[in-house]
């Protein structure tokens, strides 16, 4: 695996290319954790870029150092339980992440058609949100052990209908798994196409067979 970090872009990120410089035709943003790195979350990529050979991997590290663990980033601060203030705060990383998702288009001439956007806990908030309120439709949206940071918010927001997988434990204590039935309401009524898996004997974290599951997914959506 050819990973690197780039500060070319808005974000330091840790950026995985096509083996035998293949040519990129394709590209999967994949946004950590809170408290984690791009470094974390590109562990996916060792199975993934196998199946995606004309696909450049991207894990940024989110703009904030976390709140309670300084090693790592945030994009939001979850240390603070005003939802108004979680809110405004996401917001704030939604303006961030769409301007990358831009430079990461114009850099590789890619539609937004040809990317993917994915993410774990609160990565996977941050990746329903600017998803769909995109004005452009992405190729799909992969979400792992997330939820909807607030419906109420999102629904009037939703510009465009990417089709989306959410896949969560069924053990999960960080992020309860009824999130993922409340999700797959939300997204049924407002006409958005969802599919999900829940993990029987999983907690908080992603498994073989959520990163299988999520490859497969995305293999039937992204343009290569």
């Amino acid at each position: 695996m050819v990973a690197k970090k780039f500060m070319k872009f808005l974000l330091n990120t840790t950026i995985i290319k096509p083996e035998n410089n293949e040519k990129v035709k394709s590209a999967v943003i994949l946004l950590h954790g809170y408290g984690g790195d791009g470094k974390d979350i590109s562990m996916l990529t060792l199975n993934w870029k196998r199946f995606l050979k004309n696909t450049v991997f991207l894990c940024p590290d989110a703009h904030e150092v976390c709140s309670i663990n300084p090693t790592g980033f945030q994009w939001f601060d979850l240390n603070n339980e005003d939802l108004e203030y979680t809110l405004q705060e996401s917001k704030k990383a939604e303006n961030v992440l769409n301007s990358y998702i831009s430079e990461v288009s114009n850099f590789f001439n890619l539609e937004y058609s040809q990317i993917c956007v994915s993410g774990f806990s609160q990565g996977c908030m941050m990746s329903l949100n600017i998803g769909l309120t995109s004005e452009k439709e992405f190729s799909c949206i992969v979400g792992f052990s997330g939820r909807i940071i607030n419906m109420k918010d999102l629904s009037p927001r939703i510009k465009n209908k990417t089709n989306i997988l959410m896949i969560h434990g069924q053990n999960d204590q960080i992020v309860p798994p009824n999130n993922l039935l409340e999700a797959k309401d939300f997204f049924i009524r407002n006409k958005i196409k969802i599919e999900t898996l829940m993990i029987k004997n999983c907690d908080h974290h992603i498994p073989m067979e959520a990163s299988s599951a999520a490859l497969n997914f995305i293999k039937k959506k992204i343009i290569n």
